[in-house]
């Protein structure tokens, strides 16, 4: 590649910004039913943002507001979301081929939200090893930070917007699954995807339908889980 071209490439936090872009569809909108929410329960403006910062963690910060709004004893409330939250040490194996020499890492690891991995798990093999850190950088603090403004827009307007527009309070709640939808689509493209994702959205399906709502969603990853090896398997017995 030559001098020219290389400088006319974007800076790499800048195209960590431009890529992470459409993620604000579905963190924006949760964000304010979040702010909106927890000042609901009690929780001030400041402490709402608060907890959107330092924790950052989506529905545990739901399950947070509510069980200290019910009045939950606090390390309950500390098991619960650490809980809910266990899946995020999965997501740091599975890039960390990528990662590059930085002390910054350990840091950056605050905006490792499932979105920002799905993004990440894509977009760094492809890139150059000097950029990958400035990408993510520039990803994951696009999302932090819609995530702290749609609090407080949540926390301050929340109420006013809703009534102002109902519609927004029915479709606010929707947007997180749609984005995940969005990003999880091209996968569908690949049959050994095909089968592990169509497998979990039957038997999560199955399960609400049949009043097992709370089970749906880990007893449907698990099945999508196995049908993913098993089709490895499958396809790695053939190829011998």
């Amino acid at each position: 590649m030559s001098q020219q071209a290389t400088r006319s490439l974007p800076r790499p936090w800048l195209a960590g910004l431009r890529e992470a872009i459409p993620l604000l569809g579905g963190y924006v909108p949760v964000a304010i039913s979040f702010g909106l929410i927890a000042v609901q329960a009690g929780f001030s403006t400041w402490e709402a943002l608060a907890i959107s910062t330092l924790v950052y963690a989506g529905a545990s910060q739901f399950l947070f507001v509510g069980m200290i709004a019910a009045g939950s004893p606090l390390w309950l409330v500390v098991v619960m979301t650490l809980l809910i939250n266990v899946r995020h040490v999965v997501y740091a194996p599975n890039i960390a081929p990528w990662l590059t020499a930085s002390r910054a890492w350990p840091w950056l690891m605050h905006g490792l939200t499932d979105q920002v991995f799905a993004l990440a798990h894509t977009r760094l093999p492809q890139l150059p090893a000097s950029q990958r850190l400035g990408w993510f950088t520039g990803a994951a603090l696009l999302a932090w930070f819609s995530w702290i403004g749609g609090t407080a827009l949540g926390a301050v307007a929340g109420e006013e917007l809703t009534r102002r527009w109902p519609l927004l309070g029915e479709i606010m709640p929707f947007a997180l699954p749609a984005l995940f939808l969005v990003l999880l689509a091209p996968r569908f493209t690949d049959r050994r995807w095909s089968v592990a994702l169509g497998s979990s959205i039957a038997i999560a399906l199955l399960l609400t339908v049949n009043g097992l709502s709370n089970a749906a969603i880990p007893l449907g990853a698990a099945c999508g889980a196995l049908c993913f090896y098993l089709v490895k398997l499958d396809s790695t017995t053939r190829g011998r």
